[in-house]
Parts: structure tokens; sequence; C-alpha cells
């Protein structure tokens, strides 16, 4: 079992999260959650280990 890294861990993460907002130019908040949906999806894929995923859940949850 591994665990969910939570420390930062994103080389160039400002970059990384200036890409993030412009690709929601132009979309509705509609279509901005349809594409945060599709970028989940296709991140929980890649990571692909049920535990680590359940442990992401769990504190994005108790981050609200």
């Amino acid at each position: 079992m591994s665990d969910l890294i939570t420390k930062p861990n994103i080389n160039g993460a400002d970059d990384f999260y200036a890409e993030l907002l412009k690709l929601h130019d132009g979309y509705s908040k509609a279509q901005s959650d349809a594409i945060n949906a599709r970028l989940i999806l296709l991140l929980a894929n890649h990571i692909g280990d049920r535990d680590v995923l359940t442990q992401a859940l769990t504190a994005a949850k108790s981050a609200s």
C-alpha cells in the first residue's frame, strides 16, 4: 500500500497552476466542471492505486 503524497511534489508548481487556470479560459461553469471531472478521472486512472485514491478522496472531503 502506498501513501498519498500531500507535501509539495510538482516541479514548476506555479507554472502548472497557471496552465490549469488557462485550461478553463473561455468556458462556462458547466464546461469547466466537465473539464475538471475528465482531468480527475484521467489522473485517477494514471495513479491506479485504489488505496491512494481513497486517501485522496478522504483528504479532499476533510479540506472542505
